[in-house]
């Protein structure tokens, strides 16, 4: 009776053979379908805007309204300068310029003072062009009664003297126009140039300012304000890195993928996205560019294929993936994180 037992179990062996061969060859199948219809990689980093904040100008620092990791917004005024000696040097340019507008009521007061001039020496001269023709006038009329001998020598020769007098008084009332003439235009250039005076003032006064309100150094964008490298008293120079702030509303994946793997890859190709920190969320994305060159090319000592020592090695390529429902993690996300990234080909 116990002799079947064996028969029985020969007969499930074969069954459970064909049942796991099945298995694999449904896994081989499917990851062999994925594999043809998915890119993937884990060389993916979660990246973000970073804005650094440099100072403009060399200063002590005054104040810090801000802590390490805090959440700003773009306008808060964060980190304030020593002005003193800015605010000194806006009133000095403030004085400067009113000191060039006092400048141009002078130059104008001048130009007035010589138009006045020239009105009198052009009637000045008009008086002696009256005298010159009646001097002249009776030069002749004495000269044609001297001929006719009905004066005596002595009245021709004062209006000989008289009308050589005028002529003299006329080329003297002549220069004396001219001098007042050339007198208005020099007083008119000086309001041209006392004028430049004033916007050459007007733009230290301005650039004053500017240097002024660098002392005052605020968020360019919201976000997370890290990274700081200051403290209250200590000089910085212009040009020093203060603190960055890492955006929070521009979050997105860098993945490199190899150059073997871009041919079906697109722009616009649904992206799914798993971050290590958290493997039991799945994000979506899609593709958003491709850069413009490989990792390598763009690196510190970038690879000269031109030597003799060339060996070819497969590049990776930069690809940026914009996400769409990464609110669940939008807090949690890090620049630098590392991610799983699965491109659908077709």
């Amino acid at each position: 009776m116990e002799t079947p037992e064996p028969k029985k179990k020969k007969k499930i062996v074969p069954i459970i053979l064909v049942l796991v061969v099945g298995l694999i060859l449904f896994y081989v199948f499917n990851k062999i379908t994925y594999a043809r219809h998915h890119e993937d990689t884990d060389d993916a980093q979660i990246d973000n805007d970073i804005n650094p904040v440099m100072a403009r100008i060399t200063g002590y620092v005054d104040q810090i309204r801000f802590e390490d990791n805090q959440l700003v917004h773009k306008g808060d005024t964060l980190v304030l300068l020593d002005d003193r000696d800015l605010q000194i040097r806006v009133e000095q340019a403030e004085a400067a310029l009113e000191n060039a507008k006092a400048g141009v009521t002078v130059a104008e007061a001048n130009v007035s003072s010589a138009i006045a001039n020239f009105e009198t020496a052009k009637s000045t001269s008009e008086a002696s062009r009256i005298r010159v023709w009646k001097a002249t006038t009776d030069y002749t009329r004495y000269e044609n009664l001297l001929k006719d001998k009905a004066i005596a020598q002595q009245k021709f020769d004062v209006a000989k003297a008289e009308k050589e007098s005028a002529e003299a008084g006329q080329v003297i009332a002549q220069h004396q126009q001219a001098a007042a003439s050339a007198m208005v235009e020099a007083a008119k250039k000086q309001i041209s140039v006392a004028n430049a005076n004033v916007t050459l003032k007007h733009a230290d006064l301005d650039y004053a300012k500017l240097q002024l309100s660098y002392a005052t150094i605020i968020a360019p964008a919201s976000g997370l304000a890290s990274k700081k490298s200051i403290q209250p008293g200590q000089l910085v120079n212009a040009g020093a890195n203060l603190f960055a702030i890492v955006s929070n509303n521009s979050v997105y994946v860098v993945a490199n993928f190899k150059e073997t793997q871009l041919e079906q890859m697109q722009k616009g190709n649904s992206v799914e996205v798993i971050v290590d920190a958290y493997p039991n969320t799945k994000l979506e994305g899609t593709i958003d560019n491709f850069s413009a060159a490989t990792g390598a090319k763009f690196s510190l000592l970038p690879p000269d294929n031109a030597t003799g020592n060339f060996v070819k090695v497969i590049q990776r390529v930069p690809v940026k993936i914009i996400l769409k429902n990464s609110e669940a993690l939008k807090d949690k996300l890090r620049p630098g994180m590392s991610v799983k990234v699965s491109v659908k080909v077709s």
